[in-house]
């Protein structure tokens, strides 16, 4: 069939044309402060949502798009500082047991049905009780209690009271945690059963984002997903697997530095491709503003030796970051194997930490673990002061001499269990495995599924294996934790799932217990570091390297930060279209 040219050109222009006032009708303002409004701004996630419903919010993706719905009373920048939101200031008794929250007056609930003639109603003291009530009652199926329980005056009492009520069909005799106090519309107060000098942290998790009762009652166990909240976009839709759609709340309660409301796109959208290599694709077709993580697979094509990008992707802006998370092999130090401090230290030794980095991770990691369990990006923490292990194979030879085991003859079988899911697990530990025959050391590897693999460890049936941790919080009590005694149950038989390494020293407990009580910042990570050092010179664990996150956003993504936790924000996000 001939065509005809003319009319094709016609075709392609007012194609071009209408593609043009597609992106026009997308109605981007100048703001003040040079500064855009308005568009939509796109992103992936590779897990799927689970729960919208903040009682039930534990894994980052369900977090990304909560954060974007719900405020808290105060909130982590950038650089994983406290700031403040619906709390526009508070103060901690001198004791460390009375948390006060003056609250801001004027924030208000989303427009939703839930409320009378479907306007949402402004926030006050109560709402903040109501919600981290929420985080203590079996009812909702919360997975936060945990973390409230041993320090919140009433939490495990009121806890209790509605099992027991539920077990007896009765009406709860409790009405709800005795440690959260509504003083008056905009002041709440915390009491604690005793010091914990974190504890400001837990209110930063998902758990704490304030709901409103309307909203929980109209909705019942679909909370989850019609949430609503304070924050600056408004739930939209959710096609589970496909996509998930917010929209700027036009009533939303903060502003810029310029004067202007806050946020300034009109919608987000969140996609959920599985694969690094299909969202990077996507990206690179423009269909996606960012791209977080590389692929390992492409990871030397994207970015180069000097962590810049290479001159295939140098259009696009690289975002990369220190991240809080370490990666580590785990001794079982109550095992026969590893109960000797000598054959661990020598392990430590014998590792090249920073060939692994180069070889194997490609440079995908921010440096060898050489210092302690918490990583350089901790905020306010001065890492290099601690005493850690850099490659020293005459003494790990040493060391092995002075466990009774020359040049590892006598040593027993050793196998590492790590898990599957990845190449890179193998690809670490086929390296570490060969490292470790410099020392007569023959190591084994055990890959398993990873329920399989952390059942194990919980119960105390694996000697050595592989294990990362990444923050819950920026306090260094979150990877200190990992150490104290008291976490290790007094039944060998009983799992041990935070101290996995079964790790106890009685000098290391009483430093961290005292450490945590403290308010005072300054003081208390001096303490931190007493105790850290304390355990990294037994050497529980064998520190491999601390991780470093890497993001692609494209070039007209303006006031979008890449943050050592991933914590994402689109509040002060917009697009120079």
């Amino acid at each position: 069939m001939k065509i005809n040219s003319m009319k094709y050109l016609a075709v392609a222009l007012l194609m071009l044309i209408s593609g043009c006032a597609k992106k026009e009708a997308e109605n981007f303002t100048e703001l003040k402060g040079g500064i855009k409004g308005g568009g939509t701004y796109r992103l992936n996630e590779l897990e799927n949502v689970r729960s919208l419903d903040p009682v039930r919010v534990n894994d980052d993706v369900s977090h990304h798009v909560a954060h974007q719905i719900y405020d808290l009373l105060v909130d982590l920048d950038k650089d994983l500082k406290l700031t403040n939101e619906l709390a526009q200031r508070w103060e901690v008794s001198e004791d460390g047991m009375l948390y006060t929250f003056h609250l801001r007056r004027g924030p208000k609930f989303q427009d939703n049905p839930c409320f009378p003639d479907g306007k949402g109603r402004e926030f006050n003291a109560t709402d903040v009780k109501y919600s981290l009530d929420r985080v203590c009652d079996p009812r909702t199926g919360s997975l936060g209690f945990d973390y409230f329980k041993n320090y919140v005056e009433g939490a495990v009492e009121y806890n209790q009271e509605i099992t027991i009520a539920g077990r007896e069909s009765r009406d709860p005799k409790i009405s709800g945690v005795s440690g959260y106090i509504v003083k008056d519309d905009s002041t709440f107060q915390i009491k604690l059963k005793k010091p914990f000098g974190p504890f400001i942290y837990y209110l930063c998790l998902g758990f704490s984002y304030v709901v409103p009762k309307e909203a929980v009652e109209k909705y019942g166990a679909d909370f989850f997903q019609n949430p609503v909240g304070t924050g600056p976009f408004v739930f939209i839709d959710w096609k589970q697997d496909l996509e998930l759609n917010l929209k700027r709340n036009p009533n939303y309660w903060a502003k810029d530095e310029f004067g202007n409301q806050l946020p300034y796109v009109d919608a987000v959208k969140f996609k959920f491709l599985k694969e690094t290599s299909q969202q990077l694709l996507e990206f690179r077709n423009m269909n996606l503003d960012e791209s977080y993580r590389v692929p390992n697979e492409s990871f030397k094509s994207i970015v180069t030796p000097e962590k810049t990008l290479t001159p295939e992707y140098s259009q696009f802006i690289l975002q990369r970051v220190p991240s809080l998370s370490i990666q580590y092999y785990g001794f079982l130090t109550t095992g026969k194997i590893f109960n000797n401090e000598k054959v661990r230290q020598a392990f430590n030794y014998a590792i090249d930490r920073d060939k692994i980095l180069k070889f194997v991770l490609n440079g995908q990691g921010f440096m060898g673990a050489i210092y302690g369990i918490v990583p350089p990006s901790m905020p306010d923490y001065d890492v290099k002061k601690i005493r850690g292990y850099n490659f020293d194979l005459e003494k790990a030879k040493q060391l092995m001499t002075d466990a009774g085991y020359p040049d590892g003859k006598g040593f027993p079988e050793t196998i590492l269990q790590i898990n599957s899911g990845g190449d890179r697990n193998i690809q670490i530990a086929e390296s570490i495995q060969n490292m470790l025959k410099e020392i007569g050391v023959n190591m084994k590897l055990n890959i398993l599924q990873f329920a399989q693999h952390l059942d194990n460890i919980d119960a105390g049936r694996a000697d050595f294996y592989r294990l990362g941790w990444i923050a819950d919080y920026p306090d260094p009590e979150n990877f200190l934790n990992l150490y104290y005694g008291k976490n290790v149950p007094k039944d060998p038989k009983e799992i041990s799932p935070i101290n996995s390494t079964r790790y106890q020293n009685p000098e290391y407990d009483e430093i961290f217990e005292k450490a945590i009580t403290l308010t005072d910042r300054e003081k208390r990570y001096e303490l931190y570091m007493k105790a850290e050092q304390l355990a990294i010179s037994q050497a529980p664990m064998m520190l491999i390297f601390y991780e470093e996150d890497y993001q692609l956003i494209q070039p007209y993504v303006k006031g979008y930060y890449l943050d050592a936790m991933h914590r994402i924000n689109f509040r002060h996000l917009w697009l120079d279209k």
